[in-house]
């Protein structure tokens, strides 16, 4: 079963190479997701995970990392799930919480992108929607930046539910809005290291470090336990490879920052960059690639799934 999944999984990512390809699979798929979500989210939730992982989830009895997220997803709606998964609201719980000098620079909160004074925005910035996933326009020059079309975007962005394209149901109460922050620099000429801290009821357990972002080689997964001690095999892709990356310098830091923010949670991930010697953190993340992902090994499937002792039933 796994092999069939990781199979489909580079089905459709060879896919999505062809425009018009993803254009037939996604539309019809996207108007069956929304339909399912309309009749009830577990609905949505089980026919997703039997299309990518090819069998029955067990919500009675969850045992896989991918299945309690799932549960947690449906199951466990605390409000400060959709106030630390909202982009513009976490920063307040960062300061909240004493990491205030975490966050990057805030150059601007808008409700729409009529507010956005693209004339007085530096000449590198980030404009990122609060109540989603993969909505960012990255302006590395403010001179090849087609600031109309990058509106059209952001509009077309804001006016997405998030919570029913897959289900996550903590994006429904998030506002939507528009976020300016500095431009992270590491003066590699790539995009800066990600370091996601896995972390379960207010611990620690492992980091996954993203390399290699927009390369034609694609991204790079990585899995180290807390203590950087080791490299753990978690990721399929990363089985075989023969690289290891040297720990940050702000690595305790790091991990002292996710702890402190995760207290409240079974589970959550808390992202970071390393920029010229500073820590800085990202977002946080409650259900990475939408509670179903297939490059995890069956390794990683069980041992992050027993971490996570599921609580009491909490609807939203």
């Amino acid at each position: 079963m796994a092999n069939k999944a990781f199979l489909l999984h580079n089905i459709r990512a060879k896919l999505k190479k062809s425009k018009l390809l993803t254009l037939l699979y996604r539309k019809p798929q996207g108007w069956l997701r929304r339909a399912l979500y309309y009749v009830s989210p577990v609905l949505l939730a089980k026919y997703r995970f039997r299309a990518m992982v090819g069998r029955k989830i067990d919500l009675r009895h969850p045992q896989t990392f991918d299945e309690k997220l799932i549960w947690l997803m449906l199951y466990w709606r605390h409000p400060l799930k959709s106030r630390c998964a909202d982009k513009y609201a976490m920063r307040a719980y960062a300061e909240e919480h004493g990491l205030g000098h975490m966050l990057p620079e805030l150059l601007g909160v808008y409700d729409n992108t009529a507010m956005i004074d693209f004339e007085n925005l530096p000449e590198r910035f980030v404009l990122k929607c609060t109540h989603g996933w993969g909505c960012n326009i990255i302006c590395r020059r403010k001179a090849e930046l087609n600031v109309n079309r990058a509106k059209r975007q952001l509009d077309r962005w804001m006016r997405i539910d998030y919570s029913r394209l897959l289900g996550e149901l903590h994006y429904a109460s998030i506002e939507p809005r528009v976020i300016c922050e500095v431009y992270l620099d590491d003066l590699s000429g790539d995009q800066p290291i990600d370091y996601k801290v896995y972390c379960f009821h207010g611990r620690a357990h492992c980091t996954m470090v993203c390399t290699e972002r927009g390369s034609s080689g694609g991204t790079k997964f990585d899995y180290y336990d807390r203590n950087w001690r080791c490299k753990l095999p978690y990721s399929k892709s990363s089985l075989l490879a023969d690289r290891h990356l040297e720990k940050p310098g702000q690595y305790e830091e790091m991990i002292g920052a996710a702890e402190t923010l995760s207290q409240p949670f079974p589970f959550v991930r808390v992202d970071f960059y390393n920029v010229n010697g500073k820590a800085v953190l990202g977002e946080m993340t409650f259900t990475p690639a939408g509670c179903i992902d297939p490059g995890y090994s069956d390794v990683a499937q069980l041992t992050l799934g027993e971490l996570i002792v599921l609580p009491e039933k909490l609807p939203g």
